[in-house]
Order: C-alpha cells, then structure tokens, then sequence
C-alpha cells in the first residue's frame, strides 16, 4: 500500500509538472506576443514622430526664409526711401467727384489720375516700418497655421 501511494504521488508530481511547464510555456508565448505588439506600436510612434519633427522642421525652414526675405525687401525698400530713390505718393480725390475711380487713366502710368502727392520720407519710412511689422505677423500667423496642421495629421 506504501508503494501504491508513493507511485500514485510520483504519478501525479509527473502530471502536474507536465502541466506547469505546459502552462509557462504558454505565458512565455502571450509575455512575447505582448512584447512584440508593444515594440511594433513605439516603432509606430517613433516614426511618426520622426516624420512630424521632419515636417516641422521643413515648416519652420519655409517660414525662416519668408521671414528673413521680407525683412530683405523690407531692408532695400527702406534703403531706397532713404536715398530718394524710390518716393511713395498717394492718390488724391478730387471732392468735387463722387465717384473713387477717374473715368481717364494718363497714358504715361499705372495710376489713375494726375494728382498725387509725395510723403514726407519719415512718414513713408513710418509706413514701411508698419507695413514690416504687419507682414512679419502674417508670416507668424502662417507658421502658427502649418504647425497646427501638422500636429492634427
């Protein structure tokens, strides 16, 4: 009877050792499942973060150079009212008139109209000054825009 049970019990050790090895071979193979889904998705994350630090890199390189191109236009403007070179004028309107638009254009300009008046350079100078500071804004306000995009893609 001695023997039977202690067989019996070696038996049973047996199964039961066959079972757990059995059941930590299958937590092995659902722990590397889980691994391997876990990687894929911070590859997936990684590369699209890798591709939103490209775009926005490209972005802010688009938006450097329209930035550092108006200040250059800005810059040869400014230089060009200073010299006398380039003088801004405005349209005047005859009062007398009710309609904004001449009915006969010169044939000499552009502009409608024969009579205009030049600004004082310091206040064409304040102009441009203006003018600079407006398209520097929207230069901002569309980098603003591009980067908001980007983040929503």
């Amino acid at each position: 009877m001695l023997i039977t049970v202690v067989s019996v019990w070696k038996v049973q050790d047996w199964r039961y050792g066959m079972r757990l090895a059995e059941q930590a071979g299958l937590h092995q193979d659902d722990l590397a499942e889980i691994s391997n889904a876990a990687a894929t998705q911070a590859r997936a994350a990684q590369d699209k973060r890798l591709a939103l630090e490209q775009q926005l890199a490209t972005s802010d390189q688009t938006h450097h150079k329209e930035l550092t191109d108006a200040q250059t236009n800005q810059a040869r403007l400014r230089d060009r009212l200073a010299t006398s070179d380039l003088r801004l004028s405005v349209l005047l309107e005859d009062p007398a008139s009710c309609s904004p638009v001449p009915a006969a254009s010169g044939a000499g300009g552009v502009v409608h109209g024969a009579r205009r008046a030049q600004l004082d350079p310091a206040h064409a100078q304040r102009i441009i000054s203006i003018t600079d500071d407006g398209d520097r804004g929207l230069i901002a306000l569309k980098a603003c825009q591009a980067y908001i995009r980007a983040l929503d893609q």
